[in-house]
């Protein structure tokens, strides 16, 4: 009879325990500080941003001209905006650039296409890209330039015909390469081919004279000094 009567006041108490009323749950909530009055926030100096000194700069070679139209520091990349006349209908674009400053040079770049509007006073169409070059956010570009060495376009088939053939045939003339060209329909589209050439040079030889970069690029450099500081 004891231990059975304990064992029920032990049930009960536990019983008591269980049904009474829960302990309220401690809510902790945010703290919010007031930004003292008068304090601006510090900028945030591992991604600095700066505009060029230079803008609307052009630079001439051999009768072809490029203007820096403006360039700046943002972040991690210096971009700059190019511009230039495009020689023909093709679709020209920087080929070659580097980036230099402090002793180092960056040759690697990203291009996007800006804009293409219609030339004045007889002029060709004006182009304009974006070059974009990765630096170090620590880097110091106070004192820094912009090169670039070549600007070109790649002809298609029917623009060998159309645009080069002229061209790329009165400079062989010139030169007595004693090669000779002629556009041709190859499978329905016309193609520029080599009918004539002298007997002592092969077909690659032949080739590489007329299918040479020289006819479709146009070679600087042109140097564009950039100040840049934060």
């Amino acid at each position: 009879m004891k231990n059975s009567f304990s064992l029920s006041a032990v049930a009960l108490g536990l019983a008591l325990v269980s049904c009474g009323p829960a302990s309220p749950v401690q809510q902790i909530l945010p703290t919010f500080i007031a930004p003292a009055e008068g304090v601006v926030p510090a900028p945030n100096e591992a991604y600095p941003t700066a505009q060029a000194s230079e803008s609307n700069t052009s630079q001439s070679v051999s009768g072809f001209s490029l203007n820096l139209r403006r360039a700046w520091r943002e972040g991690k990349q210096v971009n700059a905006e190019l511009c230039f006349t495009l020689p023909d209908s093709s679709d020209w674009t920087v080929w070659e650039a580097h980036y230099e400053y402090g002793g180092t040079s960056v040759s690697e770049f990203s291009s996007a296409f800006l804009s293409k509007e219609e030339g004045q006073s007889g002029q060709g169409p004006q182009r304009c890209d974006q070059l974009s070059f990765f630096v170090p956010p620590d880097a110091d570009l106070s004192s820094s330039s912009l090169t670039v060495e070549s600007v070109g376009a790649y002809p298609s088939a029917e623009e060998y015909c159309s645009l080069y053939m002229p061209k790329i045939q009165q400079k062989l003339d010139e030169r007595g390469v004693g090669i000779t060209l002629e556009c041709q329909v190859v499978d329905g589209a016309s193609s520029m081919q080599i009918v004539d050439k002298p007997e002592g040079m092969s077909q690659d030889e032949a080739e590489q004279l007329v299918f040479s970069d020289e006819f479709y690029t146009v070679r600087g450099p042109w140097i564009f000094t950039v100040s840049m500081t934060p």
